[in-house]
C-alpha cells in the first residue's frame, strides 16, 4: 500500500488541508452559488501533473463580488458563524483563483508536490 507522500509527493497534513479547502469550495458552490437548487449542477475537474494537483469547482449560480467579502480576521467578524470559506481555501492551499460572473463561479485550488 502506498502512502500519500509516496503516491502523490504530498505529505499527509498538507493533503488533509487541501481536502478541507476542496470541501469548502464544494459547500460554497452548492449552498451559496447554486442556492441548493436541485436544477443546478456543480462541476468538478481534477488535474494532475509533475508539479501539482489542481481541483476546479464550478457552480451555476449568479456569481458574487469577491471584493465585497468581509475579512474574517477583523474583530467584528471573529465570532460570526459564516464567512470563512474563501479565507480557508486561500490559507490551506498553494494556489487559489476565483472567477465569477452572472453565469456562475469557478474556483481553482492548487497543491504543489514537494
Amino acid at each position: 500500500m502506498f502512502t500519500l507522500n509516496e503516491f502523490y509527493g504530498i505529505n499527509q497534513e498538507r493533503f488533509i488541508n487541501f481536502h478541507i479547502a476542496v470541501s469548502e469550495a464544494l459547500i460554497n458552490a452548492i449552498v451559496h452559488g447554486n442556492k441548493e437548487s436541485a436544477d443546478k449542477k456543480v462541476l468538478v475537474d481534477i488535474y494532475e501533473n509533475d508539479d501539482s494537483l489542481e481541483v476546479v469547482v464550478k457552480d451555476e449560480g449568479e456569481g458574487f463580488n469577491l471584493n465585497k467579502l468581509p475579512d474574517p480576521t477583523e474583530s467584528e467578524n471573529l465570532h460570526k458563524e459564516h464567512g470563512r470559506g474563501v479565507y480557508i481555501m486561500k490559507m490551506l492551499t498553494d494556489g487559489y483563483e476565483c472567477f465569477t460572473d452572472e453565469s456562475g463561479t469557478t474556483v481553482k485550488l492548487v497543491i504543489k508536490r514537494m
